[in-house]
């Protein structure tokens, strides 16, 4: 069993580095709550391996201490790091399948060698281990019921965070850690150079191109959202609450004509709060995640429709 130091730690890290997950987290039932602080916190150790290594680790280094990492989740091998231990607690307690474990530390030693991607495929098939296997842990500890009509949905709802992550971060990732996530061929067919990103100077190229991923983005928040159904009822509307703040910031993108190569776009905590309690608001009117999240994502339900539509038979209030 997970201790209440392993936990604290756990959280404690999910609070200072997700922030934005960490507010939708806090309105899960504390059965899935306390086990999701230790799945954010083990993302974060493997994650921080790449993104801010420790002592200037070089590729080898990092590489070996994914391996370590991998292994002490997977129980192979004994560790004393509070949130490995918790982890394994719960990787055992749930079942969280190897693979899952696999991919995800497989897709972080990818960021040790990689940093700019051809096509989409070949960043969808990245985000197959760094955002679809959350979406199959999370769904897993949530003890779905209808686990496979879930899983397809949770992995394409993990991919649009961590696609709008990536078009809000363009600037920070290429000043921070020299990395572009934006595809070659979405950049050679907006015009775009992306000698520009690397200068860190912002064109209409650029901006269409972050334009046309931010739509891409959107139809998997549609198809993300309609899964939303398949989780256990105390689990939808912090879930929704999650689409919601995440895709906010494609409200911000936009209102600063999709510059994100000189500004990293970021919610306020008074925006957090307000959309907090209208997603809570109309929930209470109507708990369809679909209708809900039409009514206040800044995402269309309908592609290229800017016009939010509610289901037949279930209204949700206007205002």
């Amino acid at each position: 069993m997970v201790d209440s130091t392993q936990l604290a730690e756990s959280k404690s890290i999910h609070r200072q580095t997700g922030k934005t997950f960490y507010y939708a987290t806090r309105l899960l039932p504390e059965r899935v709550r306390h086990p999701t602080y230790v799945l954010y916190a083990f993302f974060r150790v493997a994650d921080e391996v790449v993104d801010n290594p420790d002592g200037g680790l070089s590729p080898t280094e990092q590489h070996e201490r994914l391996i370590e990492i991998r292994e002490a989740a997977l129980g192979n091998e004994p560790t004393d790091d509070p949130v490995l231990e918790a982890f394994c607690e719960v990787r055992e307690r749930y079942g969280i399948p190897d693979e899952e474990i696999e991919v995800f530390v497989d897709a972080m030693r990818t960021d040790i060698e990689k940093s700019r991607y051809e096509t989409y495929d070949e960043l969808e098939s990245y985000m197959r281990g760094s955002a679809a296997a959350v979406g199959v842990m999370m769904s897993i500890v949530m003890e779905t019921d209808d686990i496979d009509s879930a899983l397809p949905k949770a992995r394409r709802l993990g991919e649009a965070f961590q696609l709008t992550n990536f078009l809000r971060d363009v600037g920070e990732d290429i000043a921070d850690r020299d990395r572009i996530y934006l595809p070659q061929s979405t950049l050679e067919a907006c015009g775009a150079d992306p000698a520009d990103i690397e200068r860190q100077i912002f064109t209409d190229e650029l901006g269409a191109a972050i334009g046309r991923e931010m739509k891409r983005a959107e139809e998997l928040y549609r198809e993300g959202v309609s899964g939303i159904k398949y989780l256990p009822s105390d689990c939808q509307l912090p879930v929704l609450t999650a689409a919601v703040l995440y895709a906010d910031h494609h409200r911000l993108i936009r209102s600063h004509d999709n510059d994100t190569v000189t500004r990293t776009p970021s919610l306020g905590t008074l925006r957090k709060l307000a959309l907090v309690a209208k997603t809570r608001l109309y929930w209470a009117w109507n708990d369809d995640p679909e209708a809900v999240f039409a009514k206040v994502s800044d995402v269309p339900m309908v592609e290229d429709d800017p016009t939010p539509r509610s289901r037949p038979g279930n209204p949700v209030p206007t205002g």
